[in-house]
C-alpha cells in the first residue's frame, strides 16, 4: 500500500507453480504447497494460496498477477505484515496494490528472445510493478537501463538493498539434496522432515523428473 512515496507491506503471497510448468526437478505441486505451510507456519502475513498450482494447465505470470489482484480487491487484507504498526494515511489504506517479488535473475529474462510477450511485460511492470532482489553476477538497473519498456516504468521496479548478501535459491538447495548433502539451517526442520519421509529431491527421485521447458515467468 502506498504511503507518501513509500509502501507498507500488508501481506504476502506464495504461489506454487503448476505441475505443467515441467521444470527438471520440481516436486509435485502437491508436496511443494504443503512444504510452503509447513515452512510458514510461525509467519502472520505470508500465506500459500494454492489455486495456480489447482488450475489445469500452467498459467502465465501475467495471468496469475491478475487473479491475485482481483481477489484481493474484492477482499483486502488486514494490516498485519512486517510493517504492522506504522501508520498509513487514511486516503491510502483502502487502496492495496500487489507487487511481483523476483531476483534479479527474473528481471534478466526479460531480454530472452521469444521468452516473454512485450504486451505481459509491459502490463507487469505498469499494472502491478516489481520488487527486485539483486543477485551476485546480476544488473537490475543495466536490464532496465537496456529494455524501452522497463525504461518506461522503471517507477515501479522497487531495487531491493539488502544488508547481507543472500545467494542461497531453491535450486542451490535442491541440488545439494540430490547430492546428499545437508540443508540444516536452510529450511525449517519441519520442510527437511517432510523431504526426508516423501523421498523428495533425491538422486533416485530426481531421475524421474521432466526436462526442462522454456515458458515464461517462473524460474524456480
Amino acid at each position: 500500500m502506498p504511503n507518501k512515496g513509500k509502501y507498507q507491506v500488508v501481506q504476502g503471497i506464495i504461489s506454487p507453480v503448476n505441475d505443467s510448468y515441467e521444470k527438471k526437478d520440481l516436486a509435485p505441486s502437491h508436496h511443494r504447497v504443503a512444504m510452503a505451510h509447513l515452512a510458514l507456519q510461525t509467519s502472520n502475513w505470508i500465506r500459500v494460496d494454492p489455486w495456480e498450482s489447482e488450475q489445469a494447465q500452467w498459467m502465465e505470470t501475467v495471468k496469475v498477477l491478475r487473479h491475485h489482484h482481483s481477489k484481493l480487491l474484492r477482499s483486502p487484507p488486514q494490516t498485519e505484515g512486517p510493517d504492522h504498526g506504522k501508520a498509513l494515511s487514511p486516503g491510502h489504506a483502502a487502496v492495496p496494490e500487489l507487487k511481483l517479488l523476483c531476483g534479479a535473475d527474473f528481471l534478466k529474462t526479460f531480454q530472452t528472445p521469444h521468452l516473454w510477450k512485450d504486451a505481459h511485460i509491459q502490463e507487469i511492470v505498469e499494472k502491478f510493478g516489481l520488487v527486485c532482489v539483486g543477485r551476485m553476477g546480476y544488473d537490475p538497473k543495466g536490464y532496465i537501463a537496456e529494455s524501452p519498456i522497463l525504461q518506461r516504468y522503471q517507477h515501479n521496479i522497487h531495487l531491493a538493498r539488502e544488508p547481507v548478501q543472500n545467494e542461497i535459491s531453491a535450486t542451490y538447495i535442491r541440488r545439494a539434496l540430490g547430492q546428499g548433502l545437508s540443508v540444516k539451517y536452510l529450511l525449517p526442520d519441519a520442510v527437511i522432515a517432510y523431504i526426508q519421509d516423501h523421498n523428495l529431491y533425491s538422486k533416485d527421485s530426481s531421475r524421474k523428473g521432466k526436462s526442462t521447458q522454456s515458458k515464461e515467468g517462473k524460474t524456480s
